[in-house]
């Protein structure tokens, strides 16, 4: 069993989406409709489909960065010369010669999709069979997400300032096990973004830093033995990875989140009164695209002895639930609430594949930034305000009212859920806005569904709702100044 194998065993994720681009990662062609963006693809390779297709974003080495400089901070020495590439081209030539099917389920596997989206799922599982969830995980995924949209803006900054050709153009003799991509090959997108993501990941989770080196090494090595990449591709790639890596581990040394609380929980009338609040620091981590932490935050929740709040408390109480509402509840409570990340990330993986992106790294990697940077903002944003307000739950002020499950151990104003949703219905609605409807869909569902649940208070949602817009509004912006559009 490979060290891929024992790692996707020890999840608790069904991966749908997993299945289905494993199925179809050798085969068809298609055009990304969304952003403009041509896509390629397409069975059993030959140089023909690097040669004749319309090269993969030329441009892509001149977007903004999140952890670089810029695209050429770390462009490598040149390409090695023809005699090196002549020996380069035997290797390739033996390993083609001697692949078996475990070669080829490696390629298959890694070839899976943009470079991102294998290791979108790497982190994610890591994240569900160890319990990392929340504000941990969602600053995570920013950090991985970042690192791997950097690496793969360097690399695209160093393919059309080289120029190499593909292994298949070289040696039309050299058959390819997937597509040749329409991109230069060096360096490597597949081990750039493999060695970005597995070093921030060993970085943040030391323990399986072992596991995810071993990974990276294997993505490196399934483009050498589908025959897209020479070695001294991966091996440049990898170092691209690496720097880019350092950069975000630079960060996360410094991003405030390993700052204890010191605190203790106000002794107020009217206040949220548990004890061993989650994530009381949260709100004061380092953000990705926020002026200041507190840019969004929410005006003030109704006084807990206001004419509102009682309103407020009777349309919880008094909440006819059903048999759906009570599914739909616990849905977002056990699934979209304890892993939303993995929900709506499966959610764009699936539009990055109906769209035909799966087949333009840079625009999967800057997707899937994007999503990850509005995660974490808003949770930030969101637990700013938590701990600014401490706003008392509703089975607080009514110990009798019973819940569809436990109210989650933090303040009620603003609701996290909704923030959540707030800022994943505008971000993904910018990026695929065909789907927009639906995406808002998903968000009124998540938000709701803690007032049907009898935890949050509708202002909590209205307040949490508007948080999160603003902060994927924020992340928009950003997005149309990036230079990819």
């Amino acid at each position: 069993m490979t060290t891929r194998q024992k790692f996707h065993e020890s999840s608790t994720s069904s991966r749908a989406v997993s299945r289905r681009a494993a199925l179809r990662a050798i085969g068809g062609a298609g055009v990304g409709s969304v952003l403009g963006i041509a896509a390629h693809g397409g069975g059993i390779a030959t140089a023909a489909a690097a040669i004749d297709a319309e090269p993969i974003e030329p441009t892509a080495g001149t977007w903004k960065t999140w952890l670089l400089k810029s695209g050429d901070q770390f462009r490598p020495d040149p390409p090695p010369d023809d005699a090196a590439t002549r020996a380069e081209l035997d290797e390739l030539m033996t390993l083609a010669d001697d692949r078996d099917s475990a070669a080829i389920d490696s390629i298959v596997f890694w070839n899976a999709g943009a470079p991102a989206y294998r290791w979108n799922e790497v982190t994610i599982d890591h994240f569900l069979a160890n319990g990392v969830g929340g504000p941990p995980a969602v600053r995570a995924l920013a950090l991985v997400h970042t690192a791997i949209a950097d690496a793969t803006i360097a690399t695209w900054d160093a393919k059309y300032a080289f120029n190499r050709p593909r292994p298949a153009s070289a040696l039309p003799e050299l058959t390819t096990v997937v597509a040749t991509p329409a991109s230069p090959a060096y360096p490597s997108e597949h081990a750039a973004t493999a060695a970005a993501a597995s070093t921030v990941l060993g970085f943040l989770f030391p323990d399986a830093a072992t596991t995810f080196s071993n990974l990276a090494e294997e993505a490196g090595n399934s483009r050498l033995l589908a025959g897209t990449d020479y070695p001294s591709d991966v091996a440049a790639g990898m170092d691209i990875g690496r720097h880019v890596a350092e950069l975000a581990i630079a960060r996360a040394k410094s991003d405030g989140a390993d700052a204890k609380w010191t605190g203790s929980v106000p002794d107020v009338p009217g206040n949220w009164n548990g004890t061993n609040p989650i994530a009381p620091m949260a709100g004061t981590w380092q953000t990705w695209t926020l002026a200041s932490n507190d840019q969004f935050r929410s005006g003030p929740p109704p006084a807990y002895d206001s004419e509102q709040m009682a309103i407020e408390l009777e349309e919880v109480q008094t909440y006819e639930r059903t048999t759906m509402s009570n599914l739909i509840a616990s849905y977002w409570q056990y699934y979209g609430g304890r892993a939303s990340f993995e929900l709506y990330t499966d959610h764009l993986s699936q539009k990055l594949f109906e769209h035909r992106l799966d087949d333009n790294p840079p625009r999967a990697a800057r997707a899937y930034a994007l999503m990850a940077v509005a995660f974490s903002d808003v949770f930030i944003s969101c637990f700013e305000a938590k701990y600014t307000y401490w706003a008392i739950r509703p089975d607080q002020i009514d110990p009798t009212l019973a819940t569809v499950f436990p109210t989650p151990n933090h303040p009620s104003y603003p609701a996290a859920h909704a923030s959540v949703g707030g800022a994943m219905e505008t971000v993904l609605g910018e990026l695929f806005p065909q789907s927009a409807a639906y995406f808002t869909g998903m968000a009124d569902d998540e938000s709701w569904s803690r007032l049907w649940a009898g935890i949050h208070f509708r202002s909590d949602i209205e307040a949490g709702r508007e948080l999160g817009r603003n902060v994927g509004t924020g992340v928009v912006e950003r997005a149309r100044q990036d230079g990819a559009d």
